[in-house]
C-alpha cells in the first residue's frame, strides 16, 4: 500500500469518526449513510417561499439556486407552490395537500421542512396539522411573532383602498406567473393581518410547540405534535444594505427603519425569527439574501447561503432524518 493511499484511507476514517461525534447520541446512523452525499437526508426536504414569493417564474427560483446545489450533493427536494398573499392557514392548508400529493406518488413518508419568511408560520400549520408528515421544521428570518412593517402598513391603510387593489393585483400576477392555482384569491391586507404581530399572536396559540421558553430566547431542539416527534431549527440575518450592487438593499433599508434600531433584516426582527433551537440569529444577510437573491448578490463578508442550506441539510442526515 503506498502512503498516498494510507493517507486516503486515514482521512476518511478522521472524516467518519467527527461525523460520528457531531451525530446525536440517539441518532441511528449506518455506515452507508456516514459515507453518502452531505446532503443526502433520509426524508425529502421542502423549500417554502414567503410573502411575495414564488417557486419559480419566468425560470428564476425563489430559493436562487439552493435545489440544485442540494440536488447535486444527494438530497430530494420538493419545492412549494403556495399562495402568495394569503393566511398563514391558508397557505399552510396548501401545502399540506402537496405533501399528501407527494407521499402518494413517490412514496414518501415524512418531510424535512423549511421555510422562509411567512414560510416559516406556514411549515410551522403543516406540521401542527398532520405531524405524522413531518421529521422537522426548520425556519429562516420567519415571521413567528409578526412584522413591524406589517403593523405600520395595516396603521397607515388608506379609507380608498387604491394602493391595496394596486398591490394585490400584482401579488396576483406574481401567483398567476408562477402556475399558483389560487393566485386569484392573493389579497395584500389579508397577508398583512396574518404577518402582523395580532395575527401571529392569534396563530402562535393554535400552534404553539416549538415557542422559545423566554422573550428573544429559544425553544426546544426536539418537541411532539400528537405523539410525533420532530425537530426544530432557526436562523436569520440582522444586515440590510450588503452589496451596494443589489437593487433590494436600499428598499430593504427604507424598511428596517420600522424596527427603530431593533436588529432586523429589513423586513423581520431578530427576536421574532426565534422558534424552536436558534442556530445562529445574526448572519450578515439581509431578507432576500437569506434565499440567495437577487440572483445571487450578496455581501463580499457574508457567508454563502447557498452552502448554508447545504449545511443544514447535513444536520439533518446526521442527527437521522
Amino acid at each position: 500500500m503506498t502512503s498516498s493511499s494510507l493517507r486516503r484511507i486515514c482521512a476518511a476514517v478522521a472524516l467518519t469518526a467527527a461525523a460520528v461525534a457531531a451525530a446525536p447520541a440517539h441518532a441511528q446512523l449506518s455506515l452507508s449513510s456516514l459515507l453518502s452525499p452531505a446532503s443526502k437526508t433520509k426524508y425529502p426536504i421542502v423549500l417554502v417561499h414567503g410573502f411575495i414569493g414564488f417557486d419559480n417564474v419566468l425560470g428564476i427560483q425563489y430559493f436562487y439556486q439552493i435545489p440544485k446545489a442540494l440536488r447535486d450533493d444527494g438530497a430530494t427536494v420538493y419545492i412549494a407552490s403556495v399562495n402568495p398573499s394569503q393566511t398563514t392557514e391558508f397557505r399552510g392548508e396548501e401545502l399540506v395537500q402537496q405533501m399528501k400529493q407527494w407521499a402518494a406518488k413517490d412514496g414518501v413518508k415524512k418531510f424535512n421542512l423549511i421555510g422562509h419568511s411567512h414560510g416559516g408560520p406556514t411549515v410551522r400549520y403543516a406540521a401542527g396539522t398532520v405531524p405524522s408528515m413531518v421529521a422537522s421544521v426548520s425556519t429562516m428570518a420567519a415571521t413567528h411573532f409578526g412584522s413591524k412593517v406589517a403593523d405600520d402598513i395595516l396603521a397607515s391603510t388608506t379609507p380608498d383602498g387604491t394602493f391595496d387593489k394596486l398591490a394585490t393585483a400584482g401579488l396576483q400576477l406574481i401567483g398567476w406567473l408562477t402556475g399558483n392555482t389560487t393566485y386569484k384569491q392573493a389579497d395584500l391586507l389579508t397577508a398583512l393581518n396574518a404577518l402582523s404581530t395580532k395575527g401571529s399572536e392569534a396563530f402562535n396559540a393554535k400552534f404553539p410547540v416549538g415557542a422559545p421558553t423566554t422573550t428573544c430566547g429559544s425553544g426546544p431542539e426536539v418537541a411532539s405534535v400528537n405523539g410525533n416527534s420532530m425537530r426544530w431549527y432557526s436562523f436569520s440575518g440582522t444586515s440590510v444594505k450588503t452589496n451596494g450592487w443589489d437593487i433590494s438593499d436600499a428598499i430593504l433599508a427604507y424598511t428596517a427603519d420600522y424596527f427603530k434600531g431593533e436588529p432586523n433584516d429589513g423586513l423581520v426582527a431578530r427576536c421574532s425569527s426565534h422558534w424552536g433551537k436558534v442556530i445562529k440569529d445574526n448572519y450578515a444577510w439581509n431578507h432576500l439574501d437569506e434565499v440567495n437573491q437577487v440572483l445571487g448578490i450578496v455581501g463580499k463578508d457574508a457567508p454563502d447561503p447557498v452552502a448554508f442550506y447545504k449545511q443544514q441539510a447535513n444536520r439533518l442526515k446526521l442527527a437521522g432524518l
